[in-house]
């Protein structure tokens, strides 16, 4: 892909600031409202000038039902100008959360600096983008240093690297400028402009019974097995459409942008190979802001199962799992677009009803035959059911017979999407090869779904 960025445009208060310049413009051909925040006297720092400049942009995107891209190095507030600078950027923060977020799509390119105030703007938008030289933190190394008696150098404190693995900030590292505005149009290419149009939708292609081999393959039979549950995504989406986001954050969630039959989708999925597929802390926040997003922009959410549940630890309850795991639950029930979850393969405990469960307001759920829906797993299971029975046996042998007899009847009556299904928890078991034509038939019939809302403010989010 080559990047078009047009070079005609309608500019912006041009002559209110050389530190920052905004336009209506172009990218691939998609009208954006754009700003470049850098340079100047103080290398991109937001004094009132600045703020007037970037409030206006952001009003304009709002008015125009046009994406907000925004590219940065900045120093911060303007010293120089003294409090006021505080109150700049203050409005603009406002002006991008209570106007523009939920309402365009905002993507920001870290690309230099972008400290101090500013730096939390990076925290409402949308995405981000940034390049490995780029850093970003609120605190620089010298008040950490001070604070802390530590020294640290910018990018070890809050480069693009510590953003895109430790603190999910980054949703996209990218090479240098030219290739962070690529990265920018490859995620406007699965957004809409505004939040009153749906994403929009391409031609690929792929057919939609193309049978899942490749997925139908990848997903073992042991339930303690590994695999890439990114393999089984890509294998159900049109080829070649998977765009994973915030790759090295939490990898133990899996999110990110696909087609399917040529429509825009959003993908949650655990992933087996990271931590087992269990949900913390890091993979619930991660998770749920995506879903918010998603369902900010109308586009359908596929959320893939395949968890053995929370992870346990005293460090993850004293950090808030509880009120993390509540973003999850909060972010799933509140959106209102078309949701279809498919369990490959573990479901257990209240780490599968948060996964987009049938209870908790998703349109179709569906099941691999090799789903495991319960609880907690049969060794489990067991062992709270009949600890007393085995403890009592005489022999080592004579227990591990048990045990193994008493796991095998769990998992046979317990263990299995059937009885999900009787009980109308599962809409059906499906074969591992339809699920791109099943998830895709039901994705056709939600078309038409519409949002139905309680008349209140807002709900109060455990974030």
């Amino acid at each position: 892909m080559t990047l078009q960025l047009d070079g005609g445009s309608l500019p912006i208060a041009a002559e209110t600031s050389t530190a920052v310049s905004a336009s209506l413009r172009r990218i691939d051909d998609r009208p954006v409202a754009f700003f470049r925040l850098e340079g100047g006297k103080h290398r991109g720092a937001v004094g009132p000038p600045e703020g007037i400049v970037l409030e206006r942009i952001v009003g304009r995107a709002v008015e125009l039902g046009l994406p907000l891209v925004g590219v940065l190095s900045t120093s911060g507030a303007d010293i120089h100008e003294g409090v006021a600078s505080l109150h700049a950027w203050g409005r603009v923060a406002r002006a991008v959360v209570a106007q523009a977020s939920g309402v365009v799509p905002i993507v920001l390119a870290v690309i230099g600096p972008c400290t101090s105030g500013p730096a939390l703007l990076l925290g409402v938008a949308d995405h981000v983008v940034m390049t490995p030289d780029a850093f970003a933190y609120v605190s620089g190394p010298e008040a950490v240093a001070e604070f802390t008696g530590v020294a640290i150098d910018r990018l070890t404190l809050g480069g693009g690297a510590v953003h895109d693995s430790r603190t999910g900030v980054a949703s996209l590292i990218a090479a240098d400028e030219e290739d962070a505005l690529l990265a920018v149009a490859d995620l406007l290419a699965y957004l809409p402009s505004h939040h009153l149009q749906d994403p929009p939708a391409e031609t690929t292609g792929d057919p939609l019974d193309r049978l899942c081999r490749r997925a139908a393959e990848t997903v073992p039979d042991t339930a303690r097995a590994s695999y890439d549950v990114r393999t089984v995504v890509a294998d159900v989406l049109d080829a070649g459409t998977f765009l994973e986001v915030r790759v090295r954050y939490a990898p133990n969630m899996v999110t990110g942008y696909g087609r399917l039959g040529g429509r825009a989708v959003a993908v949650i999925a655990n992933q087996p190979q990271e931590r087992a597929g269990t949900l913390d802390i890091e993979a619930s926040s991660k998770a749920a802001r995506f879903v918010q997003c998603a369902d900010a922009f109308n586009t359908p959410i596929l959320t893939f199962v395949d968890t053995p549940g929370f992870e346990p630890g005293k460090d993850l309850e004293w950090r808030g799992m509880i009120r993390h795991g509540a973003e999850l639950v909060h972010a799933y029930a509140a959106a209102t677009v078309p949701r279809v979850c498919v369990v490959l393969r573990k479901a257990y405990g209240g780490a599968y009803i948060v996964m987009d469960s049938k209870e908790l307001g998703n349109d179709a759920c569906f099941a691999w035959p090799s789903a495991e829906i319960a609880v907690m797993g049969a060794k489990g299971a067991v062992q709270v059911l009949f600890g007393k029975r085995l403890a009592a046996t005489e022999t080592d042998s004579e227990r591990d017979r048990l045990r193994t007899g008493l796991e095998s009847d769990y998992e046979a009556r317990f263990c299995t999407p059937v009885l999900a299904a009787e009980r109308g928890l599962v809409d059906d078991v499906i074969e591992p090869l339809e699920t791109r034509r099943v998830l895709a038939g039901a994705l056709a019939g939600l078309a038409s779904k519409r949002e139905r809302t309680v008349a209140r403010k807002h709900t109060i989010s455990p974030c």
